[in-house]
């Protein structure tokens, strides 16, 4: 199985052991994970000895699925992630996530890297549906789910131990069905 995408101006990756900086700078920047967390920056040693390794075994629990290091082709340097995590109850349904730089935000990079999961997902894992969440008021990430070709599902509510500005409005689930998918290449 291939073990990297790429699109236009995109490689994604496997995450490897060597990965662990650009991670730890990616989740300490307080607007990367507002929507998460609430801004706080992830501890290095959390990343290291729990996300990590945890990113690595789901590679081979999960073949074809998992967190993808996104790359800028023109420059080499690290951007964020995409993921698409199968999800073990729901056969045929994966989740697709995302997390990238400032740097990397209002460039198109989030919608051409979930759009390869999302083909990826669809012409070669066999997936029926995909699905992604965020919270009400992240309407960046809402705009690149609708680009993606998503459709909104849902408002919901969980109760989470750490409320976050916003979070009285709720999370959102969107959607896509293989049969509704047109593929971007």
């Amino acid at each position: 199985m291939q073990h990297y995408l790429e699109t236009d101006r995109l490689i994604l990756r496997r995450f490897t052991a060597d990965d662990l900086d650009a991670l730890y700078e990616l989740d300490a920047d307080p607007e990367v994970t507002r929507f998460i967390n609430g801004g706080r920056p992830t501890p290095r040693e959390e990343i290291r000895d729990e996300l990590l390794p945890r990113l690595l075994a789901q590679y081979e629990q999960f073949p074809g699925y998992g967190r993808w290091a996104a790359v800028e082709k023109a420059s080499g340097a690290f951007l964020g992630w995409f993921a698409l995590t199968a999800e073990p109850a729901e056969p045929g349904t994966a989740e697709l996530g995302y997390r990238l730089r400032r740097s990397a935000w209002g460039r198109g990079y989030a919608t051409e890297g979930a759009r390869a999961l999302v083909d990826k997902g669809f012409a070669e894992l066999g997936m029926r549906r995909v699905t992604a969440n965020t919270m009400t008021v992240n309407t960046g990430s809402r705009r690149v789910m609708e680009k993606t070709g998503l459709r909104f599902l849902r408002t919901f509510f969980l109760d989470w131990p750490d409320q976050i500005d916003g979070g009285e409005h709720g999370d959102v689930e969107y959607e896509l069905l293989r049969a509704d998918w047109s593929p971007t290449s």
